[in-house]
């Protein structure tokens, strides 16, 4: 199979998850959900985790449920030092260099916090494109309704030759019903949740028959 386009995630997906970059983001979601909404500390994780679960995003259960301005929610929550967690990654940036299909960052957080993540990186210019909330609104990831979303808004109608990267099991699961090639990076599932997993850069090329 010639994959034409790949999509990756970003969070937990580009970087390390265990840089603790989502963890100091989950900290601060935590936060505006206590500050800004008045919730408890004792009730945050449960409808924290609810939202996820139901809703795809902590944000969109949010916005389901309360009256919120989404760019002063993504302001807020990422408001964290990316230095103090991650770096440029040689071995990323050579297998970026190498792949031929276009590159889409298709993420659940905002265009902002994706590019200050791609600049720090310094790979910013091997991807044609960032889909962000913003554009998948009202859906997000892993609802069907965003990938068909995120297929017309990047010209593609073939699932078949496109590939989705997430460190989500949830995510490579529904990309794979919606007919992508799909690739789990990381260790949060199993060979059950994807088409391959990845857990080292350098075995993409092997994985995608390059």
């Amino acid at each position: 199979m010639t994959f034409k386009t790949i999509f990756f995630d970003l969070d937990d997906t580009l970087y390390p998850h265990d840089s603790g970059l989502w963890v100091a983001i989950k900290d601060r979601i935590q936060l505006f959900m206590h500050e800004e909404l008045g919730m408890s500390w004792e009730e945050i994780p449960a409808i924290r985790d609810h939202y996820f679960e139901t809703y795809g995003t902590t944000l969109r259960g949010i916005q389901a449920n309360h009256d919120v301005d989404e760019l002063a929610y993504h302001h807020y929550v990422h408001q964290v030092n990316l230095a103090n967690y991650i770096a440029p990654d040689p071995e990323l940036t050579a297998v970026l260099e190498q792949l031929p299909q276009r590159k889409i960052i298709f993420t659940s957080a905002d265009a902002q916090h994706a590019e200050r993540v791609l600049a720090h990186m310094q790979i910013r210019h091997y991807f044609d494109e960032v889909l962000d909330i913003f554009a998948l609104k009202p859906h997000a990831k892993p609802q069907q309704a965003a990938f068909r979303r995120a297929f017309q808004l990047t010209g593609e109608s073939d699932p078949s030759v496109c590939v989705m990267m997430d460190d989500l099991p949830k995510t490579t699961r529904a990309a794979r019903e919606f007919g992508m090639f799909s690739i789990l990076k990381g260790n949060k599932g199993s060979a059950d949740d994807a088409n391959a997993l990845l857990n080292d850069w350098k075995d993409l090329p092997h994985i995608l028959n390059l």
